[in-house]
């Protein structure tokens, strides 16, 4: 299995809302991609950014993901929601 952790910029004042309703949006679209497991949006308990997990069945799917016009269509939904740049960390899981 392949995970991400993506961690995003913050959102823009009064974009909070927007930004969620982005994100189940796009959880509807990623999940006809071939390989997609599982994406979960993450808030912190005391404040801070969202954080996202994703989850695919391997590099390979990931990356087939993110070369989908699905994927294109997301970033220019959500790019003036933000304020930077999301930050993706990748992962092989090793052990479950």
């Amino acid at each position: 299995m392949f995970v991400a952790i993506i961690s995003f910029p913050p959102i823009k004042e009064g974009k909070d809302d927007e930004f969620r309703e982005w994100f189940s949006w796009s959880n509807r679209e990623f999940s006809k991609e071939r390989g997609f497991i599982s994406r979960k949006l993450l808030k912190p308990v005391q404040g801070g950014n969202y954080t996202a997990i994703l989850e695919h069945e391997s590099r390979e799917t990931f990356t087939a993901m993110h070369d989908s016009p699905v994927h294109d269509e997301a970033g220019k939904r959500v790019q003036n929601l933000f304020e930077g740049n999301p930050a993706p960390t990748l992962y092989e899981m090793i052990i479950a």
